[in-house]
């Protein structure tokens, strides 16, 4: 078995990635590459590329999102704020515009992983590549110090439940509001987990 697929979920998680940046590179070539072709570019064998992707479409539908997604260091570059909850809810709006203006691929992405997600065994590659982590933990960066680590990683974790495609699927089709109320209960979800847990550090 490849080493990839043996190793710690971290080395799973950067084989991943890479196949994902791969695939971005020859895209902004002007390439349409092939899954092998992208396997090539990432250094990795053909077999592990088809273990993390099921088919090439899969994998160019991610990238061209993984590209889309801010970058947390761009995002926070000309903010000086330390208040969280703005810096969550700049957070928030951010993704919110990048999954209205990339619905489709998202739900198509969302598609690929549940299948995958349903044959997943104990050690098997992530079926999903965490974007949004990075963002959280940017934005509470300024408060981290306040606040114990169990409680800051709880909070980061919660957070992450809010943000985010799947928030999106339950607010237009389970809930279904237009995008001014989504936006408001997001803010408002944010708010209150935040103020929660600096109410918590602070005891």
């Amino acid at each position: 078995m490849d080493a990839e697929l043996t190793g710690r979920p971290n080395q799973r998680r950067r084989t991943r990635k890479d196949l994902l940046d791969a695939a971005s590179r020859l895209v902004k070539q002007g390439r349409k590459p092939t899954l092998e072709e992208i396997a090539e570019e990432a250094l990795v064998s053909r077999a592990t590329a088809y273990r993390y992707f099921p088919n090439v479409e899969a994998l160019l539908v991610e990238s061209s999102l993984d590209i889309a997604v801010p970058d947390a260091n761009e995002l926070f570059q000309d903010d000086a704020t330390t208040d969280p909850v703005s810096r969550m809810q700049r957070v928030d709006t951010a993704l919110h515009d990048m999954i209205l203006a990339n619905e489709a691929s998202l739900r198509t992405m969302l598609v690929h992983s549940l299948e995958q997600a349903t044959e997943a065994k104990e050690g098997t590659p992530p079926v999903r590549q965490n974007r949004r982590t990075p963002l959280i933990e940017a934005a509470l960066k300024p408060v981290r110090q306040q606040l114990r680590a169990g409680t800051i990683e709880t909070l980061s974790k919660a957070l992450a439940l809010i943000i985010g495609t799947e928030g999106m699927i339950v607010i237009k089709d389970v809930l279904q509001l237009d995008d001014a109320d989504a936006r408001k209960v997001k803010r408002w979800a944010i708010r209150a987990l935040v103020e929660a847990a600096m109410k918590r550090g602070r005891e």
